[in-house]
């Protein structure tokens, strides 16, 4: 079960730094986005800029992206442009955090079985060891 999850989690970290990720494909691409800031800085509404968008992609394609996407999309560039080291430093951290983090212990001999049925695993099994753990818990 260890080995899914971890396979999980690397795959998608690799995927994160080749630039890709899941999920849904987003409703404003950098191409509209570009023309909503163009317009928004000749003092045009969303309103008045939505009909002029078309969705290239996805469940909606051919249609107008709604408002709240548009403002969904000048909010997160917005972000983007004040803290453009904020992405950076979260790709960073969550690379630290995995390589120092140890991975779970296999709690195959903890398994609390009842009446040959596995009935939970003991808490105390996935506890990285110490020497106050050495002995399996008893649970």
């Amino acid at each position: 079960m260890a080995n899914i999850r971890e396979s999980a989690l690397e795959g998608l970290d690799t995927a994160a730094r080749g630039s890709k990720h899941g999920g849904r494909p987003p409703a404003i691409i950098d191409d509209m986005l570009h023309t909503v800031l163009r317009r928004r800085a000749n003092g045009e509404s969303v309103e008045r800029i939505q009909p002029g968008l078309i969705t290239p992609t996805g469940k909606r394609k051919g249609q107008n992206p709604s408002a709240a996407g548009i403002h969904r999309a000048l909010t997160g560039h917005a972000k983007h442009e004040a803290y453009p080291e904020a992405g950076e430093q979260a790709h960073a951290d969550f690379a630290a955090l995995r390589s120092d983090v140890p991975g779970p212990r296999l709690a195959s001999d903890h398994v609390r079985r009842s009446r040959g049925r596995t009935v939970g695993v003991c808490p105390r099994a996935t506890l990285p060891p110490t020497t106050e753990n050495v002995e399996p818990p008893v649970c």
